[in-house]
């Protein structure tokens, strides 16, 4: 059984997310076309070198509010309509948006949701990771979760850090010998984790391999310099070090900085076929990179050259404030009235940071949006405890209010399709099928 959120991309571009106004008039078909014809442009100039293949297809701008499609290209159910040279329509508002390949009138689309801002970079960037997904869906890798809860424990974040430091040196140096160096403090920093966490080394690998490679991609093919590469790279190390969740986001640049390296001896990813391939293994090879035989003891003994106990203090700091928070947060789902939602097939989007993962009860977030059978659930600020089998969803019921397809709470809303409603029994609320 899989534990935790599907991954989504979470609309975070190593550094330039969260928070931003609703505004996205910019995006103009005119505008549209500026940025089709610029992403062609890069797909034309890689020549199918990076990936041993064309990763260009169709591409789809969706706005948040108003749903609104701007497409580089009509569907073969004819859902979309010719307008100033672009394809236009409205995108379902019961699905999440997320940087994605998706389906949608029996073609496969790159989906971008429209940023707030005119930003070229990330739009054309989230073009690319959409389609780096879609080129993984076409090989038969199309992951509906990770089992990294573990990321979001004391010791496995303390690994995790020194690692990061270790690669931003290698990434960073100039001369070969410092790089190598760093490089295998790395690779053992790594394998001390993997050996104290040996259960979760496959869902840490498919998880590096699935949104890292796509962080790499873009990082790879819409900058214009390997400097601007690097520093774009290196400044995700910096922002995602800072999250107080890892077990959702460790990958995105994780996978992307062995990726570099990588790219840095000529490897091909052209080459890899399986979503489980374990990019430190291939660095190492590549490197030349001797590990030792008992890692965890040389690990421990090179941690101090790494900031080991400012990182050990960072953590449990945070360690501190996560428990404080969650025990005054947990009482809303456990010991007051809540509303219950059964998951069946559920569409999640989240901010990266957000999750705290509980021992046995399940994950608190605080802000969600979840479409599921049932319909949409946005939940703002409140909070929402989600079971770790991805069966059970809980929200306060403070201040319920219910139409006939339409619910609202203390921060949140929720829209129901036809066929179900929300109703009270005893002091809880449930969403489910109408009785006949």
């Amino acid at each position: 059984m899989r534990y935790g959120i599907p991954v989504l991309l979470m609309i975070c571009l190593l550094g330039s997310c969260r928070n931003e106004p609703e505004s996205t008039t910019y995006m103009t078909p005119e505008r549209a076309l500026y940025y089709f014809n610029s992403i062609r442009e890069i797909c034309d100039s890689d020549g199918g070198h990076l990936w041993g293949k064309d990763l260009c297809i169709p591409v789809m701008f969706v706005e948040r509010e108003s749903r609104r499609i701007i497409a580089s290209a009509p569907d073969a159910d004819g859902l979309l309509k010719p307008k100033e040279g672009v394809y236009t329509g409205l995108y379902p508002k019961e699905k999440i948006l997320d940087v994605i390949a998706t389906e949608y009138g029996n073609t496969m689309f790159a989906m971008v949701p429209v940023p707030a801002r005119d930003d070229e970079y990330r739009i054309k960037a989230y073009a690319f990771h959409a389609f780096t997904h879609a080129m993984q869906k076409s090989k038969g890798i199309s992951p509906r979760s990770f089992n990294n809860r573990h990321m979001n424990e004391r010791n496995a974040r303390m690994w995790l850090k020194l690692e990061w430091k270790a690669l931003h040196k290698a990434i960073s140096a100039e001369e070969e010998e410092f790089r190598d160096q760093a490089i295998r403090d790395a690779l053992i920093f790594r394998g001390a984790r993997h050996e104290a966490y040996p259960a979760f080394v496959n869902d840490e690998l498919r998880f590096e391999n699935y949104e890292g490679l796509a962080t790499f991609t873009y990082t790879r093919l819409c900058t214009q310099s390997k400097e601007e590469q690097r520093q774009r790279l290196l400044a995700g190390i910096n922002e995602y070090y800072r999250y107080r969740s890892f077990g959702q986001t460790f990958g995105f640049v994780h996978g992307a900085l062995y990726a570099f390296l990588l790219d840095e001896k000529g490897f091909s990813l052209s080459v890899l076929d399986a979503d489980n391939a374990d990019l430190g293994k291939l660095t190492a090879e590549l490197y030349n990179i001797t590990m030792p035989d008992i890692i965890r003891d040389v690990a421990g003994s090179i941690a101090i050259n790494y900031e080991i106990d400012t990182i050990r203090e960072e953590e449990y700091e945070r360690e501190t404030r996560i428990k404080e928070a969650v025990n005054k947060e947990l009482s809303a789902f456990t010991e007051k009235p809540v509303v219950f939602f059964e998951l069946q097939s559920p569409a999640f989007g989240f901010e990266p940071d957000d999750p705290n993962t509980l021992d046995t009860l399940g994950t608190i977030y605080k802000s969600l949006r979840v479409s599921d059978n049932w319909g949409k659930l946005v939940v703002n600020e409140t909070g929402c405890l989600v079971s770790h089998n991805l069966k059970e969803l809980r929200v306060p019921a403070k201040n319920v209010k219910i139409s006939r397809h339409h619910a609202t709470g203390d921060d949140w809303n929720l829209l129901l399709n036809d066929n179900w409603e929300l109703v009270k029994v005893d002091q809880n609320y449930y969403v489910r099928r109408p009785e006949p």
